[in-house]
């Protein structure tokens, strides 16, 4: 039975890394990194990750699929989460001799990330071992200074197509606001919350803001559309928080 790990690499920062998660690095048969189209540079991330902890790690990269936008939402991240398990399958194959197989996950595997999922699709199932990492949350709660609840209150973890879709949480003082490529926290009331927000965080491209949201809202957009345009992707997040 082969033995698939799913180690949480933080954010891009090597430093992120835990000694479980090199240690599993280290000790992997097979390493599998994906590669998307315009998005060479996080292969690119994962692959200097992987030098750093283990010079002589075999690495097999394998292109991700693209989702069929025409199909329903949920509909077509389920085909699309069928078609990564068939590559994954395809890929250890044809490496019959790793049975340590790892998989670099951004941030946690228990985030926000469906390689959990997608790993449950594999036929035969192998043995899953999970090593914790950074989230984004962290970095980004980290970066500002900030803590992540209020005293003695909730937090919220949601994304922009929910805050979209159906607004602002009853009940909910926090909110931390992950996927929102559509930068949703314009449909709120600016100048009732806060908002701490963070892109490509714990890389050295590092950009942060902070502030009111009616004043910060108008810098955030800017920076994120000109940081897109520089990189060919971003990845970022934000907290909102109800001022008093």
């Amino acid at each position: 039975m082969i033995d698939l790990h799913l180690i949480g690499i933080g954010t891009g920062n090597p430093d992120h890394l835990t000694g479980e998660a090199r240690r599993a690095i280290t000790q992997a048969d097979l390493i599998l990194v994906p590669h998307k189209p315009g998005k060479s540079d996080l292969a690119d991330l994962r692959t200097r990750i992987i030098a750093e902890v283990c010079d002589d790690a075999l690495i097999a990269l394998f292109d991700m699929p693209v989702r069929d936008d025409t199909l329903p939402y949920l509909t077509r991240v389920d085909a699309w989460h069928d078609e990564i398990a068939r590559i994954w399958a395809a890929t250890m194959a044809a490496h019959p001799e790793a049975q340590k197989i790892a998989l670099l996950v951004w941030g946690d595997p228990s985030l926000y990330d469906s390689t959990l999922r997608i790993a449950a699709r594999l036929d035969p199932a192998p043995r899953l071992h999970v090593v914790a990492g950074i989230t984004s949350i962290q970095a980004l709660t980290a970066a500002h200074a900030i803590p992540l609840n209020t005293l003695n209150a909730p937090v919220t973890i949601s994304t922009g197509r929910r805050l979209r879709d159906h607004g602002w949480p009853d009940g909910c003082e926090t909110l931390v606001v992950m996927l929102d490529a559509d930068c949703t926290f314009q449909s709120l009331d600016g100048d009732g919350f806060d908002i701490w927000w963070g892109a490509y965080l714990g890389m050295p491209e590092q950009i942060l803001e902070a502030g009111r949201l009616s004043d910060a809202s108008v810098r955030i957009i800017a920076r994120r559309a000109e940081a897109r345009a520089a990189h060919g992707w971003i990845m970022d997040t934000y907290l909102l928080r109800r001022r008093a």
